[in-house]
């Protein structure tokens, strides 16, 4: 039975994770911030696990004061630093550190693969400043492997859960001008591929995304189409701006990116597109 060791598991993903892995008969344990500040108990975790999955990392979607954004590189940067030093100090090492980054490493201007290219605003520096610490732990015995995110939709937390009432109260309604890239990936597809980098050990960059990127505005007719609801207002940039300051960027901007890695390596994906994605969490 493989061991699997979650840091970052409180949160919507990671508890996804927790009990997927739970029901594929895996030993699964969540590492809690305690034992990131006890060295010596976080090595005879590691040290006893066979698959590391880092999530770790404060909420993106919040208002980016200079202290917040401070709060989200150290809550990614120096929490996979720590779980890098502990992977080079440990004699037992896991066979695979898998890593989290997000889309937002690109810029907006056109689809990329996993070969784009990268953005020089906050968030893409602060992706490819979390991606470069979580591949030192690459080493003779462990692969690494980076996940970069796209917005994950779930019934059960995240982004869809906050979203769907509003909705169904016919007062959504598309951010800006909707033209924005809304890359994205079904909960379930994101278990899977999880699942499928685990079983063949595959090492590398990873999109973790829908097959078929969608548009702020696509998103929100077909989510309004699968409720039966209207979907006519509209919510101005620069009210996203007072309320998340430079964190509006997250909503008003967006990166359309397409997971070709995956598919090159043979993964199938259950939804391929908004329409199919949606119904299934709807119904």
């Amino acid at each position: 039975m493989k061991t699997i060791l979650i840091s970052g598991g409180s949160g919507f993903v990671g508890q996804s994770l927790f009990n997927f892995f739970k029901n594929q008969n895996y030993d699964v344990n969540i590492l809690s911030r305690e034992i990131l500040k006890d060295s010596k108990k976080l090595d005879e975790f590691i040290q006893n696990s066979d698959i590391l999955i880092n999530l770790s990392g404060a909420n993106i979607i919040n208002r980016w004061s200079e202290k917040y954004k401070k709060l989200l590189y150290k809550s990614r940067i120096d929490t996979t630093k720590t779980l890098v030093e502990s992977i080079k100090r440990v004699e037992k090492k896991p066979k695979m550190f898998i890593s989290t980054s997000a889309v937002g490493i690109y810029d907006n201007k056109s689809k990329y693969d996993e070969n784009g290219s990268l953005g020089d605003d906050f968030l893409s520096k602060l992706c490819q400043d979390w991606e470069k610490e979580a591949l030192k732990a690459k080493n003779t015995t462990t692969k690494v492997s980076v996940f970069r995110f796209g917005i994950v939709l779930g019934k059960s937390g995240g982004a869809f859960k906050k979203m769907i009432t509003p909705f169904k109260l016919g007062l959504g309604g598309i951010i800006g001008n909707g033209k924005q890239h809304f890359s994205y990936i079904h909960i379930e597809d994101l278990l899977e591929a999880y699942k499928y980098i685990i079983k063949n050990e595959f090492d590398g960059i990873f999109n973790l995304t829908a097959p078929i990127p969608t548009t702020n505005y696509e998103f929100t007719k077909t989510l309004g189409k699968v409720l039966n609801r209207a979907t006519i207002f509209t919510i101005p940039e620069f009210i996203l701006k007072l309320i998340f300051s430079e964190g509006a960027k997250v909503l008003s901007d967006g990166q359309s990116a397409v997971p070709k890695k995956l598919l090159d390596l043979g993964f199938e994906f259950k939804y391929k597109n908004i329409e199919d994605s949606l119904k299934s969490l709807v119904k």
